[in-house]
């Protein structure tokens, strides 16, 4: 196992992480023989966030269209009223 301490690392902070077993087994499992568990953590948390920032982002974006659908289907209708039959 790839083992480091970490103490007074700039930019870092120390946070102690309570993992159920199977989890911690998984992340053994997954991480590159050359990655910390931390490192591997790391990269997986902020994966989520990029991912959970992504979600919310195209909830407000989908919260917004709805808002304006009424206008944007008028306007559709009305764009369809010129177009010529072929």
């Amino acid at each position: 196992m790839f083992h480091q301490t970490m103490t007074n690392v700039p930019g870092r902070a120390r946070a102690i992480v309570f993992l159920p077993k199977e989890l911690l087994r998984a992340v053994d499992r997954l991480r590159p023989h050359n990655t910390s568990r931390s490192d591997f953590i790391e990269q997986a948390v902020r994966s989520f966030l990029v991912q959970r920032r992504r979600e919310e982002q195209n909830a407000r974006d989908l919260e917004i269209i709805n808002q304006r659908a009424e206008n944007l289907n008028r306007e559709a209708e009305d764009v369809l009223t010129y177009q010529v039959a072929l």
